[in-house]
């Protein structure tokens, strides 16, 4: 779930048990878009409008089931009080990479369930290589044995796209391809866009 600050600027994605704890406490606020339109609800108004959704689209949501009610699970939701926004650093790890190249091995090209994957050092730790993300691809095991400890010019060997940071979690960006989180789609365009350059 979207997390914004007060000012509707994104800030994280939390758990849903996260964003229901702020909801409850009158911490926040649901955002849901809908025909085009920005519409706020908190926690009692969102319960009674998932009760509508429930009797008329109950495959639109994820619900969230109580003893005595079904509760639709918000895409976004806005603190009343908090303005700050969060420094924004992409976190270099494995799903990340993963997620940045869309499983794709960046020597042959082809697509591979994460089990099939490794991550190959574009120039080798033993060359002096870099854990960065301008060093650090996806890569198959046939590929990464066949590369083995040289740089691809000396494997021959190509890269089939250039590693770069990403300005955005790459794991962001596969939701983002989901219908069900276009709604998300605004606020981050809206905030690569406006915030300020340091």
């Amino acid at each position: 779930m979207l997390i914004l600050n007060r000012h509707y600027m994104p800030i994280r994605v939390t758990s849903v048990k996260r964003a229901f704890s702020l909801l409850y406490r009158d911490l926040a606020e649901v955002v849901h878009v809908e025909d085009g339109q920005y519409l706020s609800y908190n926690f009692d108004s969102w319960c009674e409008v998932s009760h509508l959704k429930h009797r008329f689209e109950p495959h639109a949501y994820d619900w969230v089931r109580t003893v005595h009610l079904s509760i639709a699970v918000p895409r976004i939701i806005r603190l009343m009080l908090y303005d700050r926004l969060p420094v924004r650093n992409v976190r270099l790890n494995r799903r990340n990479i993963f997620a940045r190249d869309e499983n794709h091995c960046q020597y042959c090209g082809k697509r591979f369930p994460t089990s099939e994957l490794s991550l190959d050092h574009v120039i080798p730790r033993s060359q002096g290589g870099r854990t960065v993300w301008e060093n650090l691809v996806c890569c198959c095991l046939k590929c990464n044995v066949k590369k083995g400890g040289r740089t691809p010019d000396q494997a021959h060997m190509k890269l089939i796209t250039k590693p770069v940071r990403p300005r955005r979690s790459p794991v962001l960006n596969l939701q983002l391809s989901k219908d069900r989180y276009r709604s998300w789609k605004q606020f981050l365009d809206h905030a690569y866009w406006h915030v300020e350059l340091r």
